[in-house]
């Protein structure tokens, strides 16, 4: 793209001549100007009808020579309103450039130095020049004061918050980026709610250093091969500690770990440590006070004393929202969940595959008036009694899952319908129910959100219809295995105004 260069076109000062002329055509040349620059000179030195004989600076006084130079300067740094135009290969300098460079940055520029040297038509083509560097420098300063602000002039502060939305991997690459990304990463919003994933093998010093610098207070053990205590010790703070699936999790692991009280410690999973007993639930009792969500799921070696020693000394699960999970924890019984209904608040319980639990059992969990989620899947020695406990005694459960018992059959239903009117998610899979214990669930739960009934083989498009016409609320419905419905059926059920999932087999219908 062509651009434009002043030029100076009132009458020369004192001393241009011909020869003037032909030395500015030259150093135009020189420097790449477009040789029009003298010619429009020339044309406009005769179109005024004036001619200049050929002088030299050295025939003229010291301090004509001076002021003409200065003259020539002023004119074109100080008089945008006296050029003309003309294409140039070099970028634009524009009349508001020259006024912005004239009024705001006019000390930056001193050509009364550069006058001695003893070419003067050089001198004042580098000025030019100068003034172009100096406008491109400014115009970028004008980008970046136009809301086009690099990122890397931004606070660390406001960088910390953009990383804070990128993914964990992503924040540890912009930390090795350079020294001002790498503070911005490692303040501590930005790794807030984020939970490490280690691999404790070996022993490395600066680990935990790093993990509490970026104020991490969630860790997930992966594998474990020192000692638990380093953990605890390196992360004073420490909030979550997930320990599921670490096999050489042992009492005495535990009993070195937790010597003193950890009062920041609210979440403890111990799923799938097999060899942890009643004894280190004692030690978590004894430690643990503010512990608020245990999960124990596979730990198979735990006992109704330890069920008991957790309702003893976990004192703040009974004043949050906390959850136990104790599935496949097969040594549990009835006993258990007697000590169990002194955990007044507790929200959540998991005894799946707790096959030694029974219809009496439940007796005492319809005790627990704050009790919102119930699983009792695979426990095989539910029926249709304990469902009668449970409706019978007040219970509120929102969600409750008898999947793969056996003995739930179409009266488990019936009593359903009458007392646990706060469901919003029924789990049947697998259950001996037909499409008689279907219209009864239809006629009373209304909130019903999701409804698992895949492998009722008794099912038909019959109970389907039945549900599509009264649980306008269903979200979510699971038809798996249901051997006996058709595209009729289906028809009906899909029609729900919000259905949002419909499983069929081995994919979802969204």
């Amino acid at each position: 793209m062509s651009t434009a260069l002043r030029l100076w076109r009132h009458k020369p000062p004192f001393g241009w001549g011909k020869s003037v002329l032909v030395k500015l055509k030259n150093a135009a040349v020189r420097n790449r100007i477009d040789t029009r620059i003298t010619n429009h000179v020339v044309r406009t030195l005769a179109n005024k009808g004036r001619t200049y004989s050929d002088s030299t600076p050295a025939q003229r006084s010291q301090k004509q020579f001076e002021m003409s130079r200065r003259e020539v300067v002023s004119t074109m740094m100080e008089d945008p309103t006296q050029v003309l135009f003309t294409e140039l290969p070099v970028p634009l300098l524009s009349t508001a450039a020259l006024l912005r460079h004239h009024h705001h940055t006019a000390t930056r520029y001193q050509p009364y130095h550069r006058l001695h040297q003893p070419q003067h038509f050089h001198t004042a083509i580098h000025e030019l020049h100068s003034l172009q560097r100096t406008y491109q420098e400014e115009e970028q300063v004008n980008e970046l004061d136009l809301g086009k602000t690099h990122i890397s002039c931004l606070y660390p502060e406001i960088l910390a918050i953009i990383f804070g939305y990128l993914d964990v991997r992503d924040k540890g690459r912009v930390a090795q980026v350079c020294a001002t990304w790498r503070d911005a990463a490692y303040h501590k919003s930005v790794w807030r709610g984020v939970e490490a994933k280690l691999h404790l093998r070996r022993a490395n010093p600066s680990l935990f250093a790093s993990l509490v610098k970026r104020g991490i207070k969630r860790v997930q053990v992966l594998s474990l091969r020192r000692s638990l205590r380093d953990v605890i010790q390196g992360i004073p703070n420490l909030e979550s500690l997930n320990l599921s699936g670490c096999y050489n999790v042992a009492d005495v692991g535990i009993s070195h770990a937790f010597v003193a009280e950890a009062p920041s410690l609210t979440q403890l999973n111990l799923s799938l440590c097999k060899q942890v007993t009643d004894t280190s639930l004692s030690r978590i009792a004894q430690y643990l006070k503010n512990l608020e969500i245990l999960e124990l799921g596979g730990c198979c070696n735990v006992t109704n004393t330890g069920l008991v020693l957790i309702a003893w000394g976990l004192k703040k699960i009974k004043k949050t929202e906390p959850e136990v999970l104790l599935a496949y924890c097969q040594r549990l019984s009835d006993e258990a969940l007697k000590h169990a209904t002194g955990l007044t608040s507790l929200k959540s319980i998991n005894l799946s595959f707790c096959i030694s639990i029974t219809d009496s059992g439940l007796k005492h969990l319809a005790k627990m008036t704050n009790l919102r989620e119930l699983n009792l899947r695979s426990c095989d020695n539910i029926s249709d009694i304990g469902m009668a406990y449970l409706a019978e005694g007040g219970s509120r459960i929102s969600s409750l899952d008898v999947s793969f018992c056996d003995k739930i059959g179409d009266q488990a239903l019936v009593h359903i319908s009458q007392g646990l009117f706060n469901l919003k998610s029924l789990s049947l899979s697998a259950c001996q129910i037909s499409d008689e214990g279907l219209s009864k669930i239809a006629n009373t739960l209304h909130d019903l959100e999701t409804l698992n009934i895949g492998q009722c083989s008794r099912v038909t498009d019959k109970g389907l219809t039945t549900l599509a016409e009264a649980l306008t609320r269903l979200k979510c419905i699971d038809l798996y295995g249901c051997t006996r419905i058709t595209t009729v059926g289906l028809e009906k059920i899909m029609k729900l105004p919000q259905l949002s999932v419909l499983n069929l087999g081995l994919w979802h219908v969204r």
